[in-house]
């Protein structure tokens, strides 16, 4: 059932009981507007009285919309309502955003007794505001909010719109592309949805790429989101060396994701924890995760989260999921997510709040949107986290191996260079750089691309860059018993993300995993 229907059905009981004040939360108030017209308009209704006053219009009759009286102001307006709430039984009238009605104030104090006349003669005050009601208001009544078009509902709009510009305008799309574009644009109003295709519409066609665009209209609507940091997307972000085993898998997701999954019992993809070496490719699996679904990427920051109040951090993690599932389908990136989530032992208890409130929206959200979490130090994460069920896999980054680090190598060649490197020169680097991480070779390559900057490429000679790489003293040198804890963990606890069996060096030990989303 849609959100429309659910809020219809609400408020045709409250009407049909004479609850003597009833609110209706919406952001659309021509949407919540037409949900009261509709239920005044039923057939047993036809001779009870509906008004309706807007501060630009006046008060109006609802059903004719036929002025009222001349004065517009909501003085008036309240003076006609206790004078029909006096004299007529079972009459309604609403008020479209009277004023701010969340405090204690002379206009909800008005309010409370023209409800109080209401409910002495079987009438109904109706509020329309997007904003939540003073709780003197709310003792005295019910209330509905009415949410933004769900998936079921936002099909049934973009069906209605493409049936209205039949033969005015080309339309390439299919039922399948009328659903994906309705999943993307669940979470933006009604008006914007029709607004965004009208724009598309405007072109002349609709071509059947138009819907991937869907995702970049919902992401200007929701441009400025409260503990979520918008990332923006480059032509590299869509490359990423090795983690072969990894992009197998995320394939798989991706067609997941972008499925009709109506009648399955199934629900989209929660996810996947990245655990592993510093500078692998943990981090840049998120962006290309987006890049390559054509997806927008979100950051989760908890330092932006974490709050000196009490409950302000719960408050600002709650809006921010919240925003996530409206900005649905997306990626939602969560870097060293053991900083925010960790601190099992503090005394304050707002972790352990933090904790159980973010597995509870990853357990029970059933929008779209894909979680990336990265950990750097998986032992300080609650052990709740890491329980199958929660993220659909955790993967171990390791080192990369031989044939890893030479598929980076000329990833970073080409970039920084742009050109490939020979193959001579590539067996030298792979050698010297055994016990790399993917961001040790970035670093090396590089500097590199600073010496073509400053003396051009047919300058460069092969040693200078073997002997780059060969001054360049990887995390693996310079910390190897931190390192050896870390591989020593995912080895025997996690999904290898590269090629499962391999290693890093000789003495490296432990597993391999690298990756490439999308990669055939």
């Amino acid at each position: 059932m849609s959100h429309y229907d659910e809020a219809r059905r609400d408020l045709d009981s409250y009407i049909a009981a004479r609850v003597p004040l009833i609110g209706i939360r919406s952001i659309e108030q021509v949407r919540a507007v037409r949900l009261l017209r509709e239920v005044a308009a039923s057939p047993r209704r036809a001779n009870l009285p509906f008004w309706i006053h807007t501060r630009a219009t006046g008060l109006r009759d609802l059903r004719t919309n036929t002025p009222v009286q001349e004065d517009r102001s909501l003085v008036a307006a309240m003076d006609f309502a206790a004078g029909q709430l006096t004299r007529r039984a079972q009459a309604t009238i609403a008020f479209v955003d009277p004023d701010d009605l969340s405090g204690d104030s002379p206009v909800t104090r008005h309010i409370a007794e023209l409800a109080r006349l209401a409910d002495a003669h079987s009438g109904s005050v109706v509020l329309i505001t997007d904003n939540p009601l003073w709780t003197g208001l709310q003792r005295l009544g019910m209330s509905i909010t009415l949410a933004p078009p769900n998936a079921i509902e936002m099909y049934d709009i973009v069906v209605d719109f493409l049936k209205e510009q039949q033969g005015a305008v080309n339309i390439d799309w299919t039922e399948s592309d009328a659903r994906r574009a309705a999943e993307f644009l669940v979470g933006v109003p009604e008006g914007t949805a029709v607004n965004v295709l009208a724009t598309m519409a405007a072109t002349g066609r609709m071509h059947r790429e138009d819907v991937e665009r869907l995702a970049e209209f919902k992401d200007k609507h929701f441009a400025d989101l409260s503990g979520l940091e918008r990332v923006a997307l480059g032509p590299a972000d869509h490359e990423i060396g090795g983690l072969t085993s990894l992009r197998a898998w995320l394939r798989r997701r991706h067609q997941v994701m972008v499925s009709d999954l109506r009648g399955t019992g199934l629900r989209p993809p929660r996810g996947v924890l990245l655990v592993g070496v510093p500078g692998c490719g943990k981090s840049l699996s998120a962006r290309a995760v987006a890049a390559q679904w054509r997806l927008p990427l979100y950051r989760l920051d908890f330092a932006t989260i974490l709050g000196m109040y009490v409950g302000q951090s719960e408050t600002r993690l709650r809006e921010a999921l919240e925003m996530a599932d409206r900005t649905a389908p997306c990626v939602l990136w969560i870097d060293e997510i053991e900083k925010g989530l960790a601190g099992q032992h503090d005394s304050t208890g707002v972790s352990r709040r933090l904790v159980g409130q973010f597995l509870f929206w990853l357990q029970e959200s059933r929008s779209r949107v894909f979680v990336v979490a990265t950990s750097n130090d998986v032992r300080a994460l609650p052990p709740e986290l890491l329980r199958k069920g929660r993220f659909d896999e955790l993967f171990f980054v390791d080192l990369p191996d031989e044939a890893e680090r030479a598929e980076i190598i000329g990833l970073y060649h080409r970039r920084y260079v742009d050109e490939e490197p020979s193959a001579d020169l590539l067996g030298r680097l792979v050698t010297v750089s055994d016990g790399f991480a993917g961001s040790d070779i970035e670093s090396a390559l590089h500097e590199v691309g600073v010496e073509v900057l400053l003396h051009g490429r047919g300058n460069l000679r092969p040693e200078f860059i073997v002997d780059t790489f060969v001054n360049t003293f990887p995390l693996s040198r310079t910390h190897p018993e931190q390192i050896a804890e870390i591989r020593a963990w995912g080895r025997d606890r996690a999904v290898p993300a590269g090629v499962a069996g391999t290693s890093a060096s000789p003495d490296a030990g432990g597993r391999r995993r690298v990756i490439v989303p999308g990669d055939a």
